[in-house]
């Protein structure tokens, strides 16, 4: 087998890159990450666990097996009192996506890198910068083929991250945030198209969106980004939720048929642990992936509440077969819905009652 192309050839040839970043929610829902705090435990914990969901995105097609570091940074880690973990947990999920990659080796490996939480452009920026220096340094170390970034709302801890990436020599995609109703970034009046245009041309090799907003409310953005950035290297991972322009984050979304909004952890508030009403499917991940391809975005993917199928469904929306393909849905042989021969009417007919 001859080397398998980098994220930059696949996307400049007109390719598009599936990544599945759902680590973060799946692992809560399977129970082995606490909602709130979110920081990735379960990699030193469970690590069997994180090495089968990365499994499981490549063989429904992800070309992006992404190293379950999502919160696992200093900050994160000093919030639950366990900074002495740091470096195990991040040199761990490096070390876990990177089997996964041996066993796929077309895929591509990244790193994970992600908002603070602590950035403030009227602070200083030296511990926002040693955290991306830190996890950085490990994943340059563990030679990886590129390094994902995700939700930033402020552009200006989104270009710290692109500048260290770039002095590592290891490309970036950037995803960035919009919160809300809002066309620009929290430290910025401009159109955040605007900001995107200068984060790449500062050296971020692949900008765009992700999270807090679903494909229907994401895919109008990114029409927006491709009539500025034309090269392809526009990314796009929604939350696998039916966001809204009425709802158009899934950090404020309200289930008004829920029975006893008082239990949630943030009354009224569907946000992270009552979301499951709101949830996309496979089908509505498919559409969003064929229409963010044909205007030009080539860096597609999944983040939170996105599960393997999900990855699935896009990657066949874009004309591939993966591995996983072979149990995608045939209702030919249904007893009720089928069309086999050998069916029998009596249950076929009594389909009607249903």
């Amino acid at each position: 087998m001859g080397k398998k192309k980098g994220l930059l050839e696949r996307i400049d040839a007109g390719e598009a890159v599936i990544h599945a970043s759902g680590y973060l929610f799946e692992m809560e829902r399977r129970g082995y990450l606490q909602a709130g705090g979110y920081v990735p435990e379960v990699v030193l914990e469970h690590p069997e666990v994180v090495e089968q969901l990365t499994r499981e995105f490549a063989r429904c097609g992800a070309d992006v097996l992404l190293a379950f570091t999502y919160y696992g940074h200093r900050e994160k880690m000093r919030l639950v009192g366990k900074e002495d973990l740091l470096e195990p947990l991040n040199r761990e999920a490096l070390k876990i996506a990177k089997k996964v990659g041996d066993e796929f080796p077309d895929k591509l490996v990244a790193g994970n890198i992600c908002n603070t939480n602590i950035y403030d452009p009227a602070d200083d920026e030296g511990p926002v910068r040693a955290i991306f220096e830190e996890q950085i340094g490990w994943i340059k170390e563990a030679g990886v083929d590129l390094i994902v970034g995700e939700t930033f709302g402020h552009i200006g801890e989104a270009k710290i991250a692109a500048e260290i990436a770039q002095k590592a020599g290891v490309p970036i995609v950037i995803g960035t945030v919009l919160h809300g109703k809002k066309n620009n970034f929290r430290d910025s009046e401009r159109f955040f198209v605007d900001d995107l245009k200068d984060l790449k041309d500062s050296g971020a090799d692949v900008v765009g969106l992700n999270c807090h907003m679903g494909p229907a409310t994401m895919l109008p953005h990114l029409r927006e980004i491709t009539e500025v950035i034309r090269d392809g290297r526009v990314a796009g991972f929604p939350v696998a939720y039916r966001t809204t322009p009425t709802q158009p984050s899934f950090g404020s979304m309200r289930d008004r048929d829920l029975c006893c909004p008082e239990r949630l952890p943030v009354e009224g508030i569907s946000f992270p642990v009552a979301l499951d009403p709101f949830t996309v499917t496979r089908y509505e991940m498919a559409d969003f992936a064929a229409k963010a391809n044909a205007v030009g975005a080539k860096y597609l993917g999944i983040c939170c509440g996105g599960a393997p199928h999900h990855v699935r469904a896009m990657a066949e929306a874009l004309g591939r077969k993966t591995e996983a393909s072979k149990y995608s849905p045939d209702m030919t042989k249904h007893a009720f819905y089928g069309t086999d021969e050998s069916l029998k009417d009596y249950n076929q007919q009594y389909k009607s009652q249903f």
